[in-house]
């Protein structure tokens, strides 16, 4: 689009630096002009924005079941949004179209602008929130379907789908105003597409750039670097697997149990072990440029600390529950003599604890890493109430207890603030008519379908409650350093104590105490980008609820078809061993549903627990933020202080497993290169290209996957040579006590 036809920037650049952002990555990154008589949610908008978000729903979808997951983002189609719509306003006609001989839109308002292209991404986000993450709702019917092999109607796995979602937009409507408009909520993640989308005077896909510019256009440097990586991934992905995790020890040392357990990429420590491939660096946590530097460093502190000393201190020194039992680092499920614990041994029909079988086949036990991941999450939780608290405890206050608006005046509104000031606002009884619906549905769900949920009512009103409490909290902290804070592990812990032996019971009130919240925050990031690129809040609440609902549907749709067509589907006994649908993500959500449901929090860390001490976590964890923040207060000129946050250094353990310590460690150092290096020394190139590399580094590893999947793999079209062996650290799985017979590995 030419510069004359989308430059007519409405809304004058701050007159001082007053008005600018206090952040200095968005006064870098974002325009700080508007247009506000742009068309926006026209039929270009409405076709693309729905035609992206039901594909990235059904690739997400059906690649979060494979051994090696993969996540689509949304940067893809942001990226091809652009040519579409540019096609579509070059060859519809202008004319007026009748809905009902009452309503009517213009098939073609013109050229394809910037704010079409934001709605369009924004319905494609709601295709990667519900289908590209972590185990949401559609974890737990597939744990429900498949591990549990309990009959599930469709309807009801529809409401459970529709309603976590709609939860997360009532608790995001209700908290926006928080979370949205102050200007120290800046959202990191959504830099890199603010990049994408620069107006005139700072181009990037939309426009052109100055002649006189140095160097190449964002344009021509992103699609170079797309070409790049989209050719470059066809050695990890395809002909060099290897590549995704290069574990050297293993090859120094290959008869060495100890050498291969702290140098395997996949079954250990992964010390010297490295990757070469993007979609492991980005795995986990998300693209490390795009993260500030000093929740970098933070997150770097917690991961040394415990993979490099807590970890290697309780397994090779004290033995710490049995520890050298059982294999270092493993997100399986063990007996007292190492072997995996069937869980089929100790349930009724009826999908509850059998007591006397339990005692009879003897107590659950964890490996080591994954035991103390477990105890980090307690820690998490309570560092994050008292961070939260301490740092921001008046705004946080005001915010929960008078719920006005005196909170957002008390922090600094900037010139984006502002301009949306323009715009008609969302009413709060919009989003709290979805908020009473879904509850009212839930509510229905737990006594129309009482046996499948298991999930009585007042453990519906126990979830709502959990999530609107921790929301605010856990969005502060996500706004500022782009870390979400996890207290999955917390909400299926109290569940578990009140309500022990209903493992799909404590899997369900995961998913509405814990789940409605990622949501939540997931549209509270997009009604951020909304407001960085001022897109009226009217839009994006249609172009969001649409999506949602779209996104749903289709998210259930695609699941329930691979669940009942794919043979054996998530069974890793019943497949061969390179079966691609192992559905590592999963495994980790039945597991947690075995320990915290079926088997029960009292069991293993009340008294008489084996895991009883990581109880203490929650009192440390309470307790860390405490001296930081009394040294930031009596030395108030020394800023860094305040930087160290507590939640985020025990975020750097997080996600372990399925996340494993080799993801991590590449995470940081790519983020330490770009985030700290290039940044500060580099800063013209870091303000021109660091999160449009990250965008290119997404689409062409994105574009290659699919690629692969469906020209090769998909037909079984699959290489077998050395360099295609995922891991060669067999012996890193072995448990290293004296008598301990494991197949497979040698007898001491």
């Amino acid at each position: 689009m030419a510069a004359n036809e989308e430059g007519k920037q409405r809304g004058p650049p701050p007159k001082d630096a007053a008005d600018r952002s206090p952040v200095e990555e968005v006064a870098l990154v974002v325009p700080e002009t508007d247009d506000p008589t742009l068309p926006v949610m026209t039929f270009r908008a409405w076709f693309l924005g729905i035609a992206t978000c039901s594909i990235l729903i059904f690739l997400n979808t059906f690649f979060t079941y494979r051994t090696q997951p993969f996540s689509i983002s949304a940067i893809l189609m942001q990226i091809a949004a652009l040519p579409l719509g540019r096609f579509m306003a070059a060859v519809l006609p202008n004319r007026e179209v009748k809905v009902f001989g009452r309503w009517g839109f213009n098939l073609n308002p013109g050229p394809f602008n910037i704010k079409e292209h934001v709605i369009i991404t924004v319905f494609a986000n709601c295709g990667v929130s519900q289908g590209g993450g972590d185990a949401y709702s559609i974890g737990a019917i597939t744990v429900m379907k498949t591990y549990y092999k309990q009959s599930l109607s469709f309807i009801c796995a529809l409401i459970i789908v529709l309603t976590t979602q709609i939860l997360g937009y009532g608790w995001a409507g209700m908290m926006r105003r928080f979370l949205v408009d102050p200007a120290e909520m800046w959202w990191p993640s959504n830099l890199a597409q603010v990049t994408l989308f620069r107006p005139v005077s700072q181009s990037s896909l939309h426009e052109k750039e100055s002649i006189r510019s140095k160097g190449l256009s964002r344009m021509r440097f992103f699609l170079i670097v797309f070409i790049a990586s989209f050719a470059y991934y066809a050695l990890p992905g395809y002909l060099f697997p290897i590549l995704t995790f290069f574990s050297w020890v293993c090859w120094a040392w290959p008869g060495s149990i100890t050498a291969q357990q702290i140098g395997s990429a996949y079954h250990g420590l992964g010390v010297g072990a490295f990757t070469l491939d993007w979609a492991g660096i980005s795995a986990y946590h998300g693209s490390p440029l795009v993260a500030p530097w000093f929740a970098i460093l933070n997150t770097a502190v917690g991961f040394i600390i415990f993979i490099y000393i807590v970890v290697p201190v309780c397994y090779w020194k004290y033995n710490t529950f049995d520890a050298r039992k059982f294999p270092i680092f493993s997100n399986k499920l063990f007996t007292g003599e190492g072997h995996t614990y069937d869980t089929t041994r100790v349930l009724t029909p009826d999908y509850e604890l059998n007591v006397a079988a339990y005692e009879s086949y003897g107590k659950l036990y964890l490996s080591p890493l994954f035991a103390l991941s477990i105890g980090s999450g307690f820690a998490r939780i309570a560092a994050t109430i008292t961070h939260v608290i301490l740092f921001h405890g008046r705004y946080v206050i005001v915010c929960i207890l008078r719920q006005s608006k005196s909170a957002v005046n008390s922090m600094k509104l900037d010139i984006h603030t502002k301009l949306m000031r323009n715009y008609k606002q969302v009413p709060e009884w919009w989003y709290l008519i979805l908020l009473v619906v879904s509850v009212a549905l839930s509510l229905l769900m737990s006594f129309v379908w009482k046996q499948e949920v298991q999930l009585p009512w007042w453990g519906m009103l126990f979830a709502f409650g959990l999530a609107w409490i921790v929301t605010l909290p856990i969005g502060i902290i996500q706004a500022t350093t782009n870390q979400q804070i996890g207290y999955d592990i917390i909400a299926q812990f109290l569940f578990g104590l009140v309500y022990p032996g209903k493992p799909i019971a404590n899997l369900l009130f995961k998913i509405y105490g814990r789940i409605s919240t990622v949501h939540a925050l997931s549209f509270l990031a997009d009604l951020k980008l909304g407001h960085y690129m001022k897109i009226p809040p009217r839009c994006m609440y249609t172009a969001q609820l649409a999506g949602t609902i779209v996104s749903g549907v289709l998210n259930l749709a695609v699941a329930w078809w691979m669940l009942e067509n794919i043979e054996n589907i998530c069974d890793v006994d019943a497949l061969h061993s390179d079966s691609p649908w192992t559905c590592p993500k999963y495994r980790v959500t039945f597991d947690a549903s075995v320990i915290w449901g079926l088997i029960g929090p009292g069991r293993l860390f009340a008294h008489g627990g084996l895991y009883r001490n990581l109880v203490w976590l929650f009192l440390i964890g309470a307790v860390l933020p405490v001296p930081v923040w009394l040294l930031s207060k009596k030395y108030p000129e020394k800023k860094w202080i305040a930087l160290i946050n507590i939640p985020v250094i025990t975020y750097g353990f997080a996600g372990m497993p399925p996340a494993t310590p080799t993801n991590i460690s590449s995470w940081l150092i790519t983020g330490t290169i770009f985030n700290f290096f290039v940044f500060r020394y580099r800063k013209e190139w870091w303000k021109k290209y660091n999160y449009v590399l990250s965008a290119a580094l997404d689409a062409g590893t994105a574009c290659m996957g699919v690629l692969l999947f469906f020209a090769l793999q998909n037909t079984n079209h699959n290489l077998n040579w050395w360099g295609t062996q995922l891991d060669h650290c067999p012996l890193a799985t072995c448990p290293t006590a004296p008598g301990i017979k494991v197949k497979g590995c040698p007898v001491f």
